[in-house]
């Protein structure tokens, strides 16, 4: 089972500035506790018990609050010195992890049954597996098309129709596609402009399992002001 998992939270978090000043987006307050709370505390739950967190903009704020270990977990730092964007980030994260781990965007929650997303992708087969979402704002999230047996064989940051299935900010990475990403360690990348592309010409296997529970997404003001309504979120 999967028990380590990455979080990128070195972001600068420009759209969320008015709303949030003088913090990192992971450390925005809901109900008085840091996004990033809810989310260690939910994937906690489900078995995660080693966390990196892939930090840069106000780092010192996320690595002071955290320190070592949270509820349990061990917590450890990647820490950029200079901005290497989501792709950059989590390559330099898991250049060294030798078991498949999961990897989740720091400003975004999206419900998942780990167990299911990992036994989807070892059937699969897959070198990385999505947790996708359907959303009616297909302008805004990377949306992505999938055959019947949910490999991905087409993604879009520019998608015209108005529905579809898109990026949830979670997936399962195994290492192996690491050699098929195109980049080396200190290398700034975009994931899902250069590194997903990168590793489907590589010959790597893409895959994405819809996933029917909440998606949450604290980058613009007015989804921040919404949450405080909707976490936590706990596992039945």
């Amino acid at each position: 089972m999967v028990k380590t998992a990455i979080i990128l939270a070195g972001g600068l978090g420009t759209r969320l500035r008015d709303a949030v000043p003088n913090l990192p987006k992971a450390m925005a307050p809901i109900n008085n506790r840091p996004f990033l709370e809810y989310q260690l505390d939910y994937w906690i739950r489900q078995g995660i018990n080693n966390f990196i967190l892939s930090v840069g903009y106000l780092s010192d704020l996320i690595i002071g609050h955290f320190g070592k270990s949270y509820n349990g977990a061990s917590i450890k730092y990647n820490v950029e010195s200079e901005p290497l964007g989501t792709g950059g980030g989590m390559f330099q994260a898991a250049i060294d992890l030798n078991e498949i781990f999961l990897v989740l965007n720091g400003d975004t929650f999206i419900e998942v049954d780990l167990k299911n997303l990992y036994k989807f992708h070892l059937q699969s087969k897959s070198n990385w597996t999505f947790a996708l979402f359907r959303t009616s704002e297909s302008d805004r999230y990377l949306t992505m098309e999938i055959s019947s047996n949910g490999q991905i064989f087409s993604s879009n940051n520019e998608q015209k129709e108005s529905s579809g299935l898109a990026n949830g900010g979670a997936y399962l990475i195994d290492p192996v596609a690491l050699n098929l990403l195109g980049i080396s360690s200190g290398d700034s990348a975009s994931l899902e402009d250069q590194l997903i592309p990168n590793l489907v010409s590589n010959g790597g296997r893409v895959f994405g399992l819809e996933c029917k529970g909440k998606f949450i997404d604290i980058g613009i003001p007015e989804d921040y002001y919404r949450l405080s309504d909707i976490l936590p979120i706990s596992i039945e």
